[in-house]
């Protein structure tokens, strides 16, 4: 047995009626006219089998069982308008992002026209490391550096990358650069975070007494920007320079690389890891990756 319900049109001309006890502002409230509202509630009287007013003159009353249906319709529409409202405000709300400015702007930010909801992601950078504390964070979804637990958040490791030194355009060619000991007499680019100068040179063949001295950055995309304006030689992430590289802006200097390691991870809370939206953004970023040609680094998520 299907249900049973009066037209809905009906409904609501009585429901309005109802509530301003007139035909005519019904009538305004609902862009009809009296008559239509009038015609509307006999329609729904024959459908009850009952009379809902009384109507005396040009005046109307509900009747006792008006004013009992009147009260339920009253409510079952507020209810009906709550639940369309928060419907609409879920569809609508916006997927917060936290993450560095580096990382925003070097890799995401340019990605954006590629997520199917990326005109409602609102990004909240870091001028540190992202926290995860999404008690305290207001974000759904952090960019995390590197891949460290975090207890109650699910951490997915999804960027890994070689370094390799690299110089602005102009710089190398006043400076003459062609093999790995020119990076000797210039000024280098240092990090607090993994610095992997050492490394890269011992890679190279190159056996400095010490490196030359250089100003020392928090992190690595400091340390890429300083590069890209001229300032030294930084030793810069593969996968977060490529459109650096392709835009000109900077150049890579020779073919030794460090070993890669683990740069970046997706991070957002387990109580959340069914939720749509981080769902989808997450498989956006692999899916990100993996056109880009790098290591799949986690499976898709579970449907």
């Amino acid at each position: 047995m299907g249900r049973k319900f009066p037209p809905f049109a009906a409904v609501r001309a009585f429901e309005a009626a109802a509530r301003h006890l007139s035909f005519k502002a019904a009538a305004e409230e609902l862009c009809l006219t009296p008559s239509a509202v009038s015609h509307q509630i006999k329609a729904l009287e024959a459908f009850l089998d009952t009379a809902l007013f009384e109507r005396t003159g040009g005046r109307i009353s509900l009747t006792l069982t008006g004013r009992g249906y009147a009260g339920k319709m009253t409510g079952l529409l507020d209810a009906f308008e709550d639940s369309t409202r928060s419907v609409k405000e879920a569809g609508a709300r916006p997927f917060r992002v936290l993450c560095t400015p580096g990382f925003a702007a070097r890799w995401l930010v340019p990605r954006l026209d590629r997520l199917g909801f990326g005109d409602r992601v609102r990004l909240r950078v870091s001028v540190g490391a992202p926290s995860t504390d999404f008690a305290a964070n207001d974000s759904d979804l952090v960019i995390q550096w590197a891949d460290d637990p975090v207890p109650g958040v699910v951490t997915e490791p999804f960027m890994t990358s070689a370094r390799y030194p690299v110089i602005s355009p102009a710089l190398r060619e006043r400076e003459e650069v062609r093999v790995p000991a020119d990076l000797l007499r210039l000024r280098l680019m240092h990090d607090e975070v993994l610095d992997a100068w050492d490394e890269w040179f011992d890679a190279a063949g190159v056996a400095p007494r010490a490196l030359p001295r250089g100003p020392v950055f928090p992190n690595c995309e400091l340390a890429t920007t300083a590069a890209e304006q001229g300032q030294g030689v930084a030793l810069a992430y593969d996968m977060m320079v490529r459109g650096t590289l392709e835009a000109g802006r900077l150049e890579r200097l020779f073919d030794t690389v460090t070993l890669p390691v683990t740069i970046y991870s997706v991070a957002y809370p387990e109580a959340r890891a069914d939720d749509p939206m981080i769902r989808s953004f997450r498989d956006w970023v692999f899916a990100e990756m993996e056109r880009d040609g790098a290591p799949l680094l986690a499976r898709p998520a579970a449907e």
